[in-house]
């Protein structure tokens, strides 16, 4: 297996590893630089004495504290990044602006190198501004002649772009946003302003996002079980998940965590089923009251999470990072405006950052330790 660390300036490295993997070279895997602690957890998790061949070998978030590999295949890889390109009309320019330590940034690559189109990585270190970032990528894409271009995004980015500078995002033929729940109201804002946003769904077992704007790509397959979990299959799933002494194949279908539903033949991301809680008898999908929470002016981020309660069998705690000072009671009034009484949170806790596994995911275990010391 050939193992390459994601850095700043090694990017020319890491595509000619894909362009090698996908040709039938050997397997690959990009560690994180840091911290040491993940980045031992990680090498563990995907690295192996064996070889599964052509393959990227991806950790999952580890939201749990536990990353594990996952092996996809270098056809699974190949399959979604030409069936995501022709879906949006093969773009010319993709701009890198995600970590290649997730699926999601390595999808970015695989797709310049499958299509052949020209490549960048978002500039920015500490001091420079997102939106400052985007548009020179967007000028580079520009200086390349690009006659359509493309970036990937996590629904924070596309946020504070939308707040900061919409002008950004509309500089691209296509936003790409996965990695989370998108919030209806930030769509809306980006119809408003001109930016072409894709709303993306999938995970580092389906190399990525395999359903656009609810509508999956075209070989792939979808269902729902009794209890509304999204069922997966197709070219793009993968082969197995790495084990310290052996790797353990996927069942097929894959059956998520995921919790969907449609909507005249699109499909709809409720929540994960570990996700959903019961308070006072009524289910509420705690990503709705995330969203909710981030909506507040005072708010520059946020979520929620559920601990036991003798009265309620769940109550729900919004803990909320302030964008500038806030009010917790206040915080609440707002979302007892939003929604019915039971996604309202019982209490609010202000804190100076959230717990981040991977961009865009909350490790809501740690969230909820944090809540019960509090």
């Amino acid at each position: 297996m050939r193992v390459l660390t994601d850095t700043a300036t090694g990017l020319d490295d890491v595509v000619d590893a894909v362009r090698d993997m996908l040709e039938g070279g050997p397997a690959l895997t990009v560690l994180p630089r840091e911290p040491e602690p993940w980045r031992a957890k990680v090498a563990q998790a995907v690295q192996a004495e064996r070889d599964p061949g052509s393959a990227l070998v991806v950790p999952t978030s580890g939201s749990s504290g536990r990353p594990v590999g996952v092996v996809l295949g270098a056809d699974a890889v190949r399959w979604s990044a030409a069936q995501t390109a022709a879906r949006l009309g093969e773009p010319s320019v993709w701009v890198l602006a995600l970590p290649l330590t997730h699926v999601a940034g390595l999808m970015v690559l695989a797709r310049a190198v499958t299509t052949g189109a020209s490549l960048h990585r978002l500039r920015r270190d500490g001091e420079t501004p997102l939106s400052h970032a985007v548009h020179d990528a967007a000028d580079r894409a520009g200086a390349d002649g690009a006659a359509s271009s493309a970036i990937s995004l996590v629904p924070t980015q596309v946020r504070r772009l939308l707040a900061d500078d919409p002008g950004a995002l509309r500089r691209f033929s296509h936003v790409l946003v996965g990695g989370a729940a998108l919030d209806p109201r930030v769509r809306e804002r980006a119809e408003a302003e001109s930016v072409r946003l894709v709303a993306s769904y999938g995970m580092t077992e389906t190399c990525g996002g395999f359903v656009h704007d609810g509508v999956p790509l075209a070989g792939a397959r979808l269902s729902l079980d009794s209890s509304g979990l999204i069922a997966v299959d197709g070219p793009m799933l993968a082969t197995a998940y790495r084990g310290p002494q052996h790797d353990d194949p996927l069942a097929r279908p894959f059956v998520t965590r995921d919790v969907g539903r449609w909507d005249n033949g699109r499909l709809v991301v409720v929540g994960r089923a570990d996700e959903v809680v019961t308070t006072g008898g009524v289910s509420v999908p705690l990503p709705a009251v995330d969203a909710l929470l981030r909506g507040h002016p005072d708010v520059a981020d946020a979520a929620a999470v559920a601990v036991a309660d003798a009265e309620w069998g769940s109550r729900i705690v919004g803990v909320v990072v302030p964008g500038r000072p806030l009010d917790p009671a206040a915080v609440r009034e707002y979302v007892a405006g939003q929604a019915e009484a039971a996604y309202v949170p019982k209490h609010i806790v202000v804190v100076e950052g959230l717990p981040r596994p991977a961009p865009d995911k909350v490790d809501r275990a740690a969230l909820a330790a944090l809540v019960q010391e509090d």
